[in-house]
């Protein structure tokens, strides 16, 4: 193995070096895609982990919708990632890269779509992770890879068959040892009254062997394309308080600031699976809001350069300690996640 596929298969990429191939030495490499169809209120999600365990590769893959609260999680015993650029692939059950996306988890959840007319992460020195995916061996790694794009095609979902026309479209990426943070918190919102709004964020506890800091990275593509990234500690910091029914976000630097404020009841939730890949299965993990209301103030030198709301936004908050919390309080079978008691 030479020295530039060593450093990659720590999880770190350099500068002026695309994050997108697979990291062949990291435990999980998760892939997500959500769509968004402002004009009849639906949200898809679609997941592909994929896993490196002590007996070989293998998928945590999840699809979920709103409205209607539907949720579908499986373990696949097969699992790849491109190392070429962007793939996730399990089998007959999930194929996903950056012009289609097919998904087969049982004749009631199933997904198939294409990319068209895609926006991609525009700069080309870093990824999501800014200067932090030099850094080997983090546990944690994240990348908004497709801030927008139409997605046309067909879902199954339950006993409903939903057609999507120009729906809008974004995905991403993570990877790191062993699955995810102890604690982290997440959010994504397209359907905007403008369409090529995007605003993304995740956060977490970030570490590589002693040393650990906290983390939140802040992406914005305002109308009109420019993309603003923050979340560099003291250059572009971004504040986080988080509970279990808000997100609260205040970045700055570089002249801008932007506040973003999330909200969406407890009971909303779905209960989704994070992978623990040394164990060979998934376990309960985070609490995810599939339509939950954002609100993002963009000032550029104290002017508000642009102001949005969102009522179809992804939120979520989290930990293996907060999760399996949640599906005893739910009276849930812990051996498995589920959709919400109410529409998530």
């Amino acid at each position: 193995m030479g020295l530039l596929a060593w450093y990659r298969s720590t999880g770190a990429d350099l500068p002026f070096q695309s994050p997108l191939p697979a990291h062949p030495g990291v435990a999980m490499e998760g892939y997500f895609w959500r769509i968004t169809e402002r004009v009849t209120g639906r949200v898809i999600i679609a997941l592909n982990g994929v896993n490196r365990g002590p007996h070989g590769p293998w998928a945590t893959l999840g699809l979920a919708a709103h409205p209607g609260g539907f949720l579908r999680v499986d373990a696949h015993p097969t699992a790849s990632a491109d190392p070429a650029g962007i793939g996730a692939h399990a089998g007959d059950a999930f194929h996903g890269d950056d012009r289609r996306l097919r998904v087969d988890l049982g004749s009631d959840a199933q997904l198939d779509v294409t990319i068209e007319d895609p926006l991609p992460w525009p700069h080309r020195a870093f990824g999501g992770s800014s200067m932090f995916q030099t850094v080997p061996a983090l546990n944690q790694y994240w990348h908004p890879w497709l801030l927008g794009g139409r997605v046309n095609g067909i879902a199954t979902i339950g006993d409903e068959t939903w057609e999507l026309h120009d729906a809008q479209v974004y995905a991403e990426k993570n990877w790191g040892r062993e699955g995810f943070p102890d604690s982290w918190w997440w959010g994504q919102a397209q359907g905007f009254d403008e369409r090529d709004a995007c605003v993304a964020f995740a956060g977490g506890q970030v570490h590589s062997g002693p040393i650990r800091t906290e983390v939140t990275g802040l992406v914005v593509r305002l109308p009109g394309g420019h993309v603003i990234r923050l979340g560099n500690p003291g250059v572009s910091p971004v504040r986080a308080v988080v509970d279990e029914e808000r997100w609260m976000l205040h970045g700055r630097g570089f002249g801008w600031t932007i506040e973003v404020a999330g909200t969406a009841p407890r009971a909303a939730s779905h209960v989704l699976p994070v992978p623990l890949p040394s164990q060979e299965r998934n376990a309960a993990g985070a609490l995810e809001h599939l339509a939950g209301a954002l609100e993002v103030t963009v000032r550029r030198r104290g002017r508000v350069v642009w102001a949005g709301r969102s009522v179809l936004a992804g939120l979520e908050h989290g930990g293996l300690d907060r999760a399996k919390a949640e599906v005893v309080r739910r009276g849930l079978d812990p051996s498995v996640t589920h959709a919400p008691p109410v529409a998530g």
